[in-house]
């Protein structure tokens, strides 16, 4: 575990994760959230941009691969309704020598880092907790921590990017705070197309006709505006290869039952059966 020490108090840091998330098409999005994160003059600061769309988009993963553009450490904290400014920031946790240490958030990592912090689902939170990052979100760039007194600095180069998922908020998030999380992008389900690409790089196992099924299912749903997603469409496709593996079976015979194990008996209207 890494550590760090600021006036004196030491910090242990978070690790920044490693995960197996790729984007798939859609370019113009990232080049939008890079473009909010950018710096143009020793003056300028980056954006705090939050991504906005339906649970299962991709909005995670949009930002995780800008996040690798940058050629930076992410870090990756959920919020979620019990979260405290204390969590935000740093706690304080009893060593196994029965001390007294204090463990950094990911936030507060991903700030002494120079990293990128994704604030994953960040309208479940409080305004409680959002006031504490009021100063970090705007030109001060800095938290501060009730727990050990200290004021700590972003470093230049790191960024913040919130996700929010537009039908699934438990707080209403402060109008202070929407000023401070511009510009906002939001992600639409994709097209045909692009929906193939994303299903062929998930399931790169999977046969192209079983695949074409899910994405003609999906863009019925779409169409009929359900909240169905191509998160929905890899766990039907993956789970109808399952019940093929297991049974001996035709996968494209299975997928209403997958589509109804997934998603239940009224999302089967949308499903051409086989």
């Amino acid at each position: 575990m890494k550590q760090t020490t600021i006036d004196g108090i030491a910090l242990n840091l978070a690790s920044p994760v490693n995960l197996t998330l790729k984007w798939v098409g859609q370019e113009e999005l990232l080049t939008q959230l890079l473009a909010a994160w950018m710096v143009i003059d020793a003056r300028d600061i980056p954006f705090n941009p939050r991504l906005v769309g339906r649970p299962g988009v991709g909005k995670t993963t949009l930002a995780y691969a800008a996040a690798l553009r940058l050629g930076r450490p992410v870090y990756l904290y959920q919020a979620t309704m019990d979260t405290r400014p204390e969590d935000l920031i740093i706690s304080p946790v009893i060593s196994p020598d029965g001390k007294i240490q204090y463990a950094a958030s990911s936030l507060v990592s991903a700030m002494l880092a120079g990293g990128v912090l994704i604030l994953d689902e960040g309208n479940r939170m409080s305004e409680k907790a959002w006031a504490s990052l009021a100063p970090l979100l705007d030109d001060r760039r800095y938290v501060e921590s009730i727990v050990t007194g200290l004021r700590i600095p972003a470093a230049r180069d790191f960024r913040i990017v919130v996700t929010m998922n537009e039908d699934s908020s438990t707080f209403e998030v402060p109008e202070y705070i929407h000023s401070r999380l511009q510009p906002q992008i939001y992600i639409d389900f994709p097209a045909a197309d692009e929906e193939l690409l994303i299903l062929r790089e998930n399931l790169p196992f999977s046969s192209g006709r079983i695949l074409q099924y899910v994405v003609d299912f999906l863009q019925r749903a779409h169409a009929a505006d359900e909240a169905y997603s191509v998160r929905d469409g890899i766990n039907i496709a993956r789970y109808a290869l399952k019940m093929m593996r297991m049974q001996g079976t035709e996968a494209v015979e299975l997928l209403p039952l997958a589509v109804e194990r997934v998603l239940g008996g009224e999302a089967l209207e949308y499903l051409d059966r086989p």
